[in-house]
């Protein structure tokens, strides 16, 4: 028999231990740590489940940006393999709890190979198991990082075609337009599927709303211009509540064809870096070939590849 409930004040950070696994232990008590700093979880938000005999045999975590009332996702999905019972039991009452807090929809991510912070073994069971409780794959994306010389110094040089202007001097609208230009001819999946539900200019709308949760400085986002002086690409660096990312990148339609991608990668790190970022993380779509090599040759690593899953609540 297996019961969820919201975890115990003592039962956090910690979660579900694993004795013979002090690394993960360690990683995940951390993460959890910080997703409570940061408010982007809450304690009542941390659901366990328990078997007859009181013992902890899984949890799993609502995640939304800090600060926000709403959860959009789940973390820290954990259920005994040879029991689905309780990974469906954690799925129904992450769903069940965040719909009464306002939800309609809820995100989890399945990244392979596993790693720390979530230590998500057995990618396919995982996978089965979610689209068992109605979540779907809305996304098969590539992860990539660097970590970083410290200094500007020590990175590739900005494109001597490009000429930069932030979104401090010129204000949203002409990214917003950009985007908007960028996603009508997107191979981006997610976003294509933002564009068929809201029309391009929305989702562009969307897409820079949501970015500009992340932190961010006005001073870090740019247009790129041609010598021709229409705008070539858009570079968006940002950092999510646990490390800097290159948010998103792109290059206009008019443009593309002369390694441009590369070009605002290159950017996009060149500005982390200055504010102070050792590693930086970004991701695409695998459909999306040309900005996997813009990553590789800016000097990223490919360390994972992630699923992301959505299910309505």
């Amino acid at each position: 028999m297996t019961f969820v409930r919201p975890a115990r004040p003592d039962e956090l950070p910690a979660l579900v231990e694993h004795p013979a696994d002090p690394e993960r232990n360690a990683a995940t008590r951390a993460y959890l740590a910080q997703l409570l700093d940061n408010r982007c979880t809450r304690p009542e938000w941390c659901l366990v489940a328990e078997d007859g005999d009181g013992r902890l045999t899984g949890s799993v975590v609502l995640w939304t940006m800090p600060g926000h009332e709403v959860p959009l996702a789940l973390v820290l999905f954990e259920a005994p393999e040879d029991s689905p019972e309780t990974g469906a039991a954690l799925l129904d009452a992450a769903a069940a709890t965040a719909r009464e807090l306002g939800a309609t929809e809820l995100e989890h991510v399945v990244d392979s190979p596993a790693q720390a912070p979530q230590f998500q073994r057995n990618p396919e069971r995982r996978g089965e198991l979610l689209r068992r409780s109605g979540y779907e794959v809305i996304r098969d994306g590539r992860r990539f990082s660097l970590r970083t010389p410290g200094t500007p110094d020590g990175l590739p040089a900005d494109d001597p075609r490009l000429t930069f202007r932030s979104l401090a001097e010129l204000g949203p609208e002409p990214f917003v337009a950009v985007l908007a230009e960028l996603l009508a001819d997107t191979a981006d999946a997610r976003l294509a599927a933002d564009v068929r539900r809201h029309g391009a200019r929305r989702a562009a709308e969307l897409l820079f709303e949501e970015t500009a949760e992340l932190k961010h400085e006005p001073g870090w986002w740019e247009l790129g211009f041609d010598a021709d002086g229409t705008v070539a690409v858009i570079s968006l660096p940002a950092e999510n509540p646990t490390v800097p990312v290159i948010g998103f990148v792109g290059v206009a339609p008019a443009h593309r064809g002369k390694g441009y991608a590369t070009s605002v990668v290159v950017r996009g790190t060149r500005v982390l870096v200055a504010a102070g970022a050792t590693e930086i993380r970004g991701d695409c779509d695998a459909a999306n070939v040309a900005m996997a090599r813009a990553f590789e040759r800016a000097g990223y690593e490919n360390f994972a590849d992630r699923l992301e899953f959505a299910r309505a609540v």
